[in-house]
């Protein structure tokens, strides 16, 4: 079905982690690496995997499956760094986000999109911003500003500034 006047339909970068299907808006997304040369940094959170040079930029990757409980991401040939603009108190902070694999671009327009399922109040679910249908497939379509909180964006960034002070 193709979006009438007034709606738009949205472009999202999709990727896998453990077998289930993720999607990030494409305009939060710079590029996708291939995974290997990271640096890792003592002391920082669980989620966060270590550091990587981008063209002589230091750039934290952090590791969505830990973050979301689903245990750590192995590097295969298929894994990648999808990096990503985050909004971090207003301001656009660089990191890259480690992915099983990237899939395609696709667009979906907003009949496409369910409202994120309703878990009740202990569970968070503010970072994912809907439920993408897709042929017989769902997506989960995360709210990149929303993944991480502010404190542990505030870590992850310090953690990069530290690194490339060493």
């Amino acid at each position: 079905m193709a979006a009438t006047a007034g709606e738009q339909t949205n472009q999202y970068l999709t990727f896998t982690l453990d077998q289930e299907h993720f999607a990030v808006e494409i305009a939060k997304v710079r590029e996708v690496l291939e995974f290997g040369g990271l640096t890792k940094v003592p002391r920082t959170p669980e989620f966060m995997r270590g550091v990587i040079n981008l063209r002589g930029s230091v750039v934290p990757v952090v590791d969505l499956k830990r973050k979301f409980g689903m245990g750590a991401t192995e590097a295969t040939v298929s894994t990648c760094v999808v990096i990503a603009e985050v909004a971090v108190d207003g301001e656009a902070t660089v990191l890259g986000a480690l992915a099983d694999s990237v899939q395609e671009v696709i667009e979906l327009d907003p009949a496409q999109v369910e409202p994120p399922p309703r878990i009740g109040t202990r569970l968070r679910t503010e970072f994912i911003r809907g439920m993408g249908k897709r042929d017989e497939e769902f997506l989960i379509l995360l709210d990149i500003d929303r993944v991480f909180s502010a404190d542990e964006l505030g870590q992850v960034q310090a953690a990069g500034e530290s690194a490339a002070a060493a």
